[in-house]
């Protein structure tokens, strides 16, 4: 039990006014009365407080929290004392969390239940921690506060945001994948399997018509294509250090994260299979998942992966996933390419070349698109002008060697790299590459 800041003004108030009768005699023995008043019902609001029964506290969290995106969590209070209950509550979130409500302020009815939502906005992945919870309640004047803990540690799993998924699924359904930046493109004839014939309707062309089926019912038959299926989609991971560069509120690591679920999610929607393999530091592997259960499973395997300090060895990788992966696949490196990586990376991916189809995924640092584009105004300005310019130079150099080795890439930013992984996964498949 704790004084409150009325109780200290009221104190220094006592004070102050004994500093007036110690001047003027008279006033001492009122001065004494009322201080002796004032203590004794400081002392009956103490020993009030201190009475009351214990709040009974109840805290559910969701199922599951996205990175980055708020979570709701319910807090019920149960007061069964005959008093009403003042109370100040904190939530013991983990550390890095936001909560924007907290400390909640309240009244609690006797003999009473109330219910206590409040946003949390969780900024990182995997198992984090929500310790007890802390209660401070007022006496009846508010003079004193009891403090009390509730409630024991309870661990939440924290996913990759996968909202950008679930509004793609829902674009989906009504058939309008374009407003997410997902273009579906004109298919070519090789990249199609048979589905099914159905008649003839306008605008189809004439070699998509069956002509023995046309003969046999007298009427135009149509062939219908559908995508190929069961195909195979690896992600060759980069957990290493470089992937720890800040871009905005989140790594570059999660963002590669997000890119992965939503493209894994139009490639199941194919029919297609997938799996994951990590390397720099970690060596982690999912192998091949297809159907409308894997979602959950990818997102079960992936909401721990973390960075770590090692180096990325992009051999070393390569070497692990040709043993693992027998089948031919796409198979899409997701990294932060440097320019050192050149004379490694280069002689890695053409060995994975040899039997898969390989794409590097780069993401590009906006901090370094930032310098490269700001004026130069001084002489250090220079200096992170030629810094920048060099960097974005050997990152080309590398980019342009892989493409002439028939390597394909994507070097974009965080912001477009799901909707451009999305849109050339699309377009190797409708080039019936695989």
């Amino acid at each position: 039990m704790t004084p409150t800041n009325r109780l200290l003004a009221l104190t220094l108030g006592w004070t102050l006014a004994g500093i007036l009768a110690a001047a003027f005699p008279a006033c001492v023995m009122p001065w004494l009365v009322l201080g002796g008043l004032a203590g004794m019902g400081v002392a009956v609001d103490g020993v009030l407080v201190c009475c009351y029964r214990r709040l009974e506290i109840e805290r559910r969290l969701p199922g599951r929290f996205a990175q980055g995106e708020p979570g709701e969590v319910r807090l019920i209070l149960k007061n069964t004392g005959p008093q009403p209950a003042m109370v100040e509550v904190f939530d013991g979130i983990p550390q890095g969390a936001e909560a924007p409500t907290l400390p909640w302020c309240g009244v609690v009815p006797p003999q009473r239940e109330l219910r206590v939502f409040h946003p949390v906005r969780l900024l990182q992945r995997g198992e984090l921690v929500f310790g007890p919870l802390h209660v401070r309640r007022l006496s009846p004047c508010g003079l004193w506060q009891r403090r009390s803990r509730h409630l024991g540690e309870e661990t939440v799993r924290v996913y990759p945001n996968y909202e950008p998924v679930v509004r793609f699924a829902l674009l989906a359904m009504q058939h309008r994948d374009s407003p997410l930046g997902i273009v579906r493109r004109s298919r070519a004839g090789t990249s199609r399997d048979f589905h099914q014939l159905r008649e003839y309707r306008d605008g189809d062309p004439l070699a998509q018509i069956d002509w023995k089926a046309t003969s046999r019912r007298q009427l135009l038959i149509s062939r219908d294509f559908q995508e190929q299926r069961n195909q195979s989609l690896v992600f060759l991971l980069d957990t290493g250090r470089r992937m720890r560069a800040m871009d905005g509120d989140l790594p570059q690591f999660d963002h590669a994260l997000n890119a992965i679920l939503l493209v894994a999610h139009v490639a199941l929607k194919q029919g297609d299979q997938v799996s994951v393999k990590s390397f720099g530091g970690t060596d982690r592997w999912l192998p091949p998942v297809k159907g409308a259960h894997a979602m959950p499973v990818l997102l079960n395997h992936l909401y721990d992966y973390q960075t770590t300090a090692a180096p990325s060895d992009f051999a070393g990788a390569v070497e692990q996933l040709m043993a693992r992966q027998r089948r031919r696949s796409l198979v899409i490196v997701m990294t932060n390419l440097r320019g050192e990586d050149g004379k490694e990376l280069v002689p890695a991916l053409q060995v994975l070349q040899s039997k898969h189809l390989v794409m590097l995924a780069s993401l590009r640092e906006r901090t370094v698109e930032a310098a490269f584009t700001r004026p130069v105004d001084s002489f250090c300005g220079a200096l992170k002008f030629l810094a920048a310019d060099r960097y974005v130079s050997e990152r080309r150099e590398i980019l342009a060697g892989l493409g002439a080795r028939g390597i394909l890439t994507l070097d974009t930013t965080s912001d477009n790299l799901a909707v451009a992984l999305a849109n050339r996964y699309l377009d190797i498949k409708a080039a019936g590459r695989l």
